[in-house]
């Protein structure tokens, strides 16, 4: 590796640190588009660069072009939690807090660190992996739009308006739905996943597509990884009076927390597996939310367990 490359991104730029063996730093800006990259390329390669360790924050979509193209020229890539360079930063006393600073402290974190590199997802599962975000968004969208309606005191202009907007974003779920549901149709691996998740009881197929879209696309040796990326595993919070105390640690993506409310809560009525969890959580009268958040644990530990065995779920082989 010739160099490390610390990416700070934005919305329409980003700010990089090319970083040496020897301590030399060489800065730019350039513009967030697939000519901006094209620009990071070339001059990368002027300054002798030919591979590189890239390292970003995982920032949602404002990334993945950079990301992309560094990747597709042949450098490794790492994406990081944000609260990884957050935490790193402080731990240095960092005072400042601009974009070239930032690209600085990615840049050293890389160097010390090595991260892990990020593979890039098969081209159907980022696919799906947009449709299932977008129908999320639609899905927000709609809760907001629904909401303004039930806060009363509307003039009838605005009553019309949000009922427009309303029939409106029910058409385009719908829409988004069926192209779920017809690209893993189209695509045999995604289909035999999502058919293996389907029968858990609790599971249907919106939250198959967004456990396969957020979660089961990465590599986890064990379904403990697999629960905690999605934050759903307890940490102690033994500090002061609050001894022997337990919450949801909630790292990792909040959509996939989101996603599995309500099926667990569905999991818990209907769902042997998690009967015996259930009852023995309600009989040491732990708090309702606690039992949710061991439900959603637990159904990510029954996916994992069918998608690994490839054999249909089994409430004989999946006792809690």
């Amino acid at each position: 590796m010739d160099a490390v490359l610390g990416i700070d991104i934005g919305k329409t730029k980003f700010h990089v640190t090319l970083l040496f063996a020897n301590g030399t730093r060489r800065r730019k800006a350039c513009a967030n588009s697939p000519a901006g990259c094209g620009e990071l390329l070339t001059w990368i390669t002027r300054h002798g660069a030919t591979r590189v360790h890239a390292c970003l924050e995982a920032t949602g979509a404002y990334g993945e072009l950079v990301a992309t193209t560094l990747v597709d020229a042949g450098h490794q890539v790492s994406l990081l939690n944000p609260a990884i360079i957050h935490h790193y930063a402080k731990s240095r006393l960092s005072r400042a807090k601009t974009d070239p600073v930032d690209a600085d402290v990615i840049a050293d974190y890389t160097a010390k660190e090595h991260p892990p590199t990020w593979t890039l997802l098969p081209r159907e599962v980022r696919e799906l992996q947009a449709l299932v975000r977008r129908l999320d968004a639609l899905l927000g969208m709609q809760t907001d739009e629904r909401n303004r309606a039930q806060a009363g005191a509307l003039t009838a202009a605005v009553q019309q308006s949000i009922e427009a907007v309303l029939a409106h974003l029910a058409t385009q779920i719908d829409a988004v739905r069926h192209q779920i549901r017809r690209h893993m149709d189209q695509h045999p691996g995604l289909r035999a996943q999502r058919d293996l998740l389907t029968t858990i009881p609790g599971i249907g197929e919106s939250t198959a597509a967004l456990l396969l879209a957020e979660l089961f696309n990465k590599t986890f040796t064990s379904a403990r990884q697999a629960a905690a990326f999605a934050g759903v595993v307890p940490r102690p919070n033994d500090s002061g009076i609050h001894q022997g105390r337990r919450v949801m640690c909630k790292l990792g993506p909040a959509r996939l927390r989101k996603g599995l409310y309500f099926p667990a809560i569905a999991a818990v009525r209907f769902n042997p597996s998690l009967q015996p969890l259930v009852h023995r959580l309600r009989g040491a009268g732990k708090p309702p939310m606690l039992i949710i958040g061991a439900a959603m644990r637990k159904l990510i530990h029954l996916a994992f367990g069918v998608l690994k065995s490839g054999r249909a779920y089994d409430p004989d082989l999946a006792k809690a």
